[in-house]
């Protein structure tokens, strides 16, 4: 395995076919595209190139991007949009993100968002206003939740808890906080972000409501070691994470990190027979999986 200097740099690793894939019926893209562009609403399926999109929205899934397509953290993996001021929250999202999942007749929808330090509660609330709002118009849906740490710097740990506690009690099918590589690396990787914070968010869910299954995702290629995935799959256990993705990290552009390493399928496949057998009660491992795909088979 290469080493990991975790610079941008202008060599380029040609893709591997295993990582080649089309995006699915240019009629199943283009019906979910120009319903969220009419009301001006945002997936992390079209912000973040996801290779998967066409599959998920043929399965009747997707995920929307709340609180606008900025982030107000800068990691160095992300496509998301970063390094200006993020926009005010439009108060008629909630009610275009259920009118949206009503047209698509989605029976599973992922909600993540952008990091909103900015806001006083890190968006918290604005995740069950979203909730409420799909579930007036869509009673059968099911929603899962992807949020960011909702530390923002405001109230430390305790007013992180209870903003994580705002979402867990609106009762999602389950709660996904993605861990995204390995602790020697988040620094370089997530940063605003931390190993153990992410940690204890997935811990507090549990302790708060052990009933709502807990989730988290890495993203392979950034140098890490497969010693070092193991351990985290063991941390992310310890605090009674329930179900894991792992997934090849796929470099957006130049101005992003590099890849160190392409995971080969079969390497995907031991590291999710792993994981099985750490305990995770549902495992996606392969080149091409992200957060939430095949989301609504877990349920």
């Amino acid at each position: 395995m290469a080493k990991s200097s975790l610079k941008n740099d202008i060599n380029i690793t040609p893709i591997p076919y295993w990582l080649k894939k089309p995006i699915g019926k240019a009629s199943e893209l283009s019906t979910v595209q120009k319903i969220i562009k009419t009301r001006n609403i945002h997936t992390i399926c079209e912000e973040g190139r996801c290779p998967n999109r066409g599959e998920c929205y043929s399965n009747r899934t997707a995920t929307f991007l709340l609180m606008g397509p900025t982030c107000t953290r800068s990691c160095a993996f992300c496509q998301v949009d970063k390094g200006h001021a993020p926009i005010s929250l439009d108060p008629e999202e909630p009610q275009k993100v259920a009118e949206s999942v009503k047209l698509l007749g989605l029976s599973y929808v992922v909600l993540t968002s952008v990091a909103r330090d900015d806001l006083e509660d890190g968006g918290a609330n604005w995740f069950v206003k979203t909730m409420t709002a799909i579930r007036t118009l869509n009673p059968n849906t099911d929603i899962e939740v992807l949020t960011p740490d909702f530390w923002g710097g405001q109230g430390g740990q305790k007013s992180q808890k209870e903003r994580i506690s705002t979402v867990v009690k609106a009762k999602p099918a389950c709660y996904n906080h993605n861990i995204e590589t390995v602790q020697r690396l988040q620094g370089p990787v997530r940063r605003g972000a931390k190993y153990e914070r992410s940690l204890d968010v997935l811990r507090w869910v549990k302790e708060i409501d052990s009933t709502i299954p807990t989730k988290s995702g890495l993203m392979l290629g950034h140098g890490e070691t497969e010693t070092e995935i193991i351990t985290t799959l063991k941390d992310l256990r310890r605090v009674q994470c329930d179900r894991i993705t792992l997934g090849q990290y796929m470099r957006p552009s130049l101005a992003h990190l590099s890849v160190q390493k392409y995971w080969t399928p079969e390497e995907f496949e031991k590291l999710g027979e792993i994981a099985r057998s750490l305990g995770f009660s549902h495992v996606r491992s392969g080149p091409l999986v992200r957060s939430s795909y095949h989301a609504g088979e877990e349920n």
